[in-house]
C-alpha cells in the first residue's frame, strides 16, 4: 500500500494505466513508493540508511487483456476475482527496488511465480470472502492465510508470493554490498 502524502493520492498512484502489463506496473509502483520514501528521507534530516520498497500484484496472462489484479474494492469484487483464478495458474509478481545511495539510480528486480489455483465453489468462495481475507491483497487471497487452501502447487517463491521474496531481496543486497546482519 501507498502511503500517502500531502496532495496525493495513492488510489491513482495504484491504478493501472490504459494497456499497462503487469510487469510495468508493478515497476511502477514500486519506484513510486522508492522515490516517495526517498522525499521523506531527505526532508526528514535523518542519516542516510539503503531504502527498500516493494510491491504485488496478481496477473492472468493468458486472459485476453493480461489482466491486473488488485485488491479488491468490495465482496463483489472479490468474488469476481476468485472466480476469474478459479481452477486456473496466475502468475504472482514482486518488484522490490533497492536504493543504496541518494545520488545513484536504484537497483529493481521483479520476481515472478506461478500459483495454480483449484476449482473454487460459490459456497467456497463465500466462506472465503466472509473470513475478511480477501481484503487488502492483491488477487483477493493470501497463500500463508486460509487461502493457502486452495493452491496445490507452486513454481516460484514462497515469499515473494507473500510479498518479499526473500532469497531474491538476499541476491540484491549481497550485488549492492550492503551489510546486513
Amino acid at each position: 500500500m501507498l502511503i500517502a502524502g500531502p496532495g496525493e493520492d495513492t488510489e491513482i498512484l495504484e491504478e493501472p494505466l490504459p494497456n499497462e502489463k503487469a510487469r510495468q506496473y508493478v515497476e511502477r509502483v514500486t519506484f513510486a513508493k522508492s522515490a516517495i520514501a526517498l522525499a521523506r528521507w531527505q526532508s526528514s534530516g535523518k542519516p542516510w540508511a539503503p531504502i527498500l520498497c516493494a510491491d504485488t500484484t496478481v496477473s492472468l496472462p493468458n486472459s485476453p487483456a493480461g489482466e491486473i489484479l488488485g485488491k479488491p474494492t468490495d465482496a463483489a469484487d472479490a468474488a469476481r476475482i476468485l472466480e476469474m483464478l478459479s481452477g486456473k495458474v496466475h502468475e504472482v509478481l514482486t518488484a522490490v527496488v533497492l536504493t543504496i545511495d541518494p545520488q545513484v539510480n536504484p537497483l529493481c528486480l521483479v520476481q515472478v511465480s506461478e500459483v495454480e489455483f483449484t476449482h473454487l465453489t460459490e459456497a467456497q468462495i463465500d466462506r472465503y470472502i466472509q473470513s475478511g481475507e480477501p481484503f487488502g491483497k492483491a488477487g483477493a487471497y493470501g497463500i500463508q492465510g486460509l487461502g493457502g487452501a486452495f493452491i496445490p502447487s507452486i513454481k516460484g517463491s514462497y515469499s515473494g508470493i507473500m510479498g518479499l521474496p526473500i532469497f531474491e531481496v538476499n541476491q540484491l543486497l549481497d550485488f549492492a554490498k550492503v551489510a546486513r546482519i
